[in-house]
């Protein structure tokens, strides 16, 4: 089976955008949620969750479900050794480089490490601090954990049950569920780290994008699977919402907060929560991605740069976070702290860095020509 393309350039994308919106430059604000009040981290989600489900789906049925939860298993360690070097590379240089030259950008980003350095370093390792930044593959390997079981009893016994359960607890997100299970498990495990040291992303709200995505991945690999198409008016009225919300959010007043300083009404399309009305703004973008794409992508030129990132997505993540937390030590996190030219040469370094460790890492592992693979 080969590598699809397409799908490594989308990864590719989302990679470049990410680093956009977390380098303090000039484009951080235009191009942050670019499309409308979607951002790349909900679409870099939802693809790895499709890519999974599509390769471990298609090893489960032929080589059994242990050999599939074992793959997962390798996966999972891998990602975690990622998160361990990005989390040493943070407390030891950054976190020195910010403290010697009183950078608060680095300093308020590591308030409870400053404090407590052990404590955090410890639970940092176990996936339970999480600095921003540094918050994303600790919900991906938790959603990792959780794949083999999700998908080995989905495949023997259909997906309805698991998204009427993924369902429920994103809606539970929605009204305070995580923020209820951390004060039992505060109260019952003397849990040290503070809930806003736990990471931005609320895991029972994105844990429903990851397994729409492995679902729909893995649907993609049953025998009688048929190409998904939408009708007409379908396609016009997520063009409509598309449309409607890329205009509020680029030529509204309050640009990517939708209704300014209304917190309750925000929350409707919070990212943290993957707010209801964010996820119509999601759904409706992949409609017109189905629905517009394969005629697109056979337009389009095939862009190796964005391939060769979105292949090696797992390092070129990380490249990106030591690039921002590096600019972030040395500059702040003020996005016009160079001219217009410092912030060019700024991003041309940063997408060489990033290109040359997708090559570097490429040849690494050999494959030149890989096969389709959910190990990126």
């Amino acid at each position: 089976m080969k590598r699809q393309w397409e799908i490594d350039a989308l990864r590719g994308l989302m990679l470049v955008l990410m680093t956009l919106t977390h380098l303090p430059t000039r484009l951080t604000d235009p191009l942050g949620q670019p499309f409308g009040f979607v951002s790349a981290a909900e679409g870099f989600v939802l693809l790895s969750a499709y890519v999974s489900g599509l390769v471990y789906s298609r090893l489960a049925q032929r080589q059994g479900i242990g050999a599939m939860r074992r793959a997962f298993g390798k996966r999972v360690f891998k990602v975690w050794l990622a998160q361990a070097a990005t989390l040493a590379f943070l407390f030891t240089i950054i976190a020195g480089l910010g403290v010697r030259i009183e950078q608060p950008a680095v300093t308020n980003l590591l308030t409870y490490y400053l404090a407590q350095p052990r404590d955090a370093f410890l639970s940092g390792l176990l996936l339970v601090y999480e600095p921003p930044l540094l918050d994303i593959l600790p919900m991906y390997i938790f959603f990792m954990l959780l794949s083999p079981w999700v998908l080995g009893f989905a495949l023997r016994h259909g997906w309805s049950g698991v998204m009427v359960l993924s369902a429920t607890l994103w809606a539970g997100a929605q009204f305070g569920l995580s923020e209820w299970v951390y004060g039992i498990a505060a109260s019952h495990f003397e849990l040290s780290v503070p809930y806003g040291e736990m990471g931005s992303f609320n895991t029972f709200g994105w844990q429903f994008l990851w397994f729409a995505g492995l679902c729909i991945g893995a649907g993609r690999q049953a025998p009688d699977a048929k190409p998904l198409r939408f009708p007409n008016w379908m396609a016009a009225l997520a063009a409509a919402v598309a449309l409607y919300c890329l205009v509020w959010r680029h030529f509204g007043e309050h640009g990517q907060a939708p209704f300014g300083g209304d917190a309750e009404l925000n929350l409707l399309f919070d990212k943290w929560r993957l707010g209801p009305l964010r996820l119509v703004n999601l759904v409706a973008l992949g409609i017109l991605a189905l629905r517009f794409g394969p005629g697109l992508i056979e337009r389009l030129p095939r862009l190796h740069a964005l391939e060769a990132m979105g292949s090696a997505s797992l390092p070129v993540f990380c490249a990106h976070l030591v690039a921002v937390l590096l600019t972030l030590a040395l500059y702040g996190d003020n996005q016009l702290a160079r001219p217009v030219w410092g912030d060019a040469l700024l991003l041309a370094g940063v997408f060489a860095w990033l290109y040359a460790v997708a090559r570097l890492a490429l040849w690494w592992e050999g494959r030149a020509t890989p096969p389709v693979s959910a190990a990126n």
